[in-house]
């Protein structure tokens, strides 16, 4: 790590901030449930048994418990067919209790994402990838129902950092469906100027050189090197990558797409791998739930 001296950025402390979301939400749950006798319910789909998403999901799971949130768990075989998994979709779609449906991805190869996430209820739509939901949130004057977790985290951060984005010079790098192309549009609600680096893009470090903004979302481990960074620059590092260290018992750590320990130098905001922006991710699923259950609860 960088010499706390070194290190010229305000580290963005994802963790506290999730926190301080969990609590105010916490407080809106105890409310609805004081007043109405009711709480947001939410139900996570998983399918198969893939270590990285019941990982994810137990997270989510115990995010829920925490916050008073209820949970309703559907775990299917690996080999489940598309119909089955569709019906289980419309089940959850007429519950209720339910306010919002997460379905888990990947999901096997005999499954057409697509195809599921858009059977999913435009108002249980949690994660914000029904197109519908991207639909509204690329047109000006019209707002989704629901934003996309991970992007909305990220201007979650920037906001509770102070870091305005206002006629800013802002870059994503990455275009992925979760993460690159709904931040962007997000930063372009929020009045950035906003330019989107991928791998087809011919000189990336020129753009993200002039960036007061960058949102890193490739999914390659320390592509962004220190010296691309403006300095004074609020730096947003989505990606999580598994690089070998021996030194490790786990024979790995996990870094970002940013060379933190370069970057931190240059920057005048940066969040850390691990503890930047993945606790968000669920602190935002958890809002989106909330805000959900008001909409029928309070209506």
């Amino acid at each position: 790590m960088a010499s706390p001296s070194d290190c010229k950025a305000t580290i963005i402390d994802g963790k506290a901030i999730a926190q301080t979301i969990r609590s105010e939400i916490a407080d809106e749950v105890r409310h609805l449930s004081q007043k109405y006798g009711k709480v947001p319910g939410l139900a996570v789909v998983i399918v198969g048994n893939r270590k990285d998403s019941q990982s994810y999901v137990g997270m989510k799971r115990k995010a829920c418990a925490e916050v008073g949130i209820r949970s309703f768990d559907v775990n299917l075989p690996e080999e489940v067919p598309e119909s089955d998994l569709i019906s289980k979709v419309h089940e959850l779609n007429a519950n209720p209790d339910v306010h919002g449906i997460l379905v888990q991805l990947p999901l096997p190869k005999h499954i057409n994402e697509e195809k599921v996430l858009g059977e999913i209820s435009l108002e249980k739509d949690v994660d914000g990838f029904h197109p519908l939901n991207i639909g509204k949130l690329a047109m000006k004057g019209r707002e989704p129902l629901f934003q996309p977790c991970t992007p909305k985290g990220c201007l979650e951060l920037l906001s509770r950092s102070g870091v305005s984005v206002k006629g800013k010079n802002a870059v994503v790098v990455g275009r992925s469906n979760i993460v690159g192309l709904p931040v962007s549009l997000l930063l372009l609600k929020a009045d950035a100027t906003v330019s989107i680096v991928h791998s087809r893009t011919p000189d990336p470090e020129r753009l993200v050189r002039e960036a007061d903004i960058v949102i890193a979302a490739a999914g390659q481990a320390m592509m962004i090197k220190g010296s691309w960074i403006k300095p004074g620059a609020a730096v947003i590092d989505v990606g999580t990558n598994a690089v070998d260290d021996p030194t490790k018992k786990s024979g790995y750590r996990l870094v970002g797409d940013v060379d933190f320990e370069a970057a931190c130098r240059v920057a005048g905001w940066i969040t850390p791998v691990p503890g930047g922006v993945g606790p968000m991710t669920v602190a935002m699923l958890l809002q989106n739930t909330l805000d959900g259950a008001k909409r029928v609860i309070e209506q």
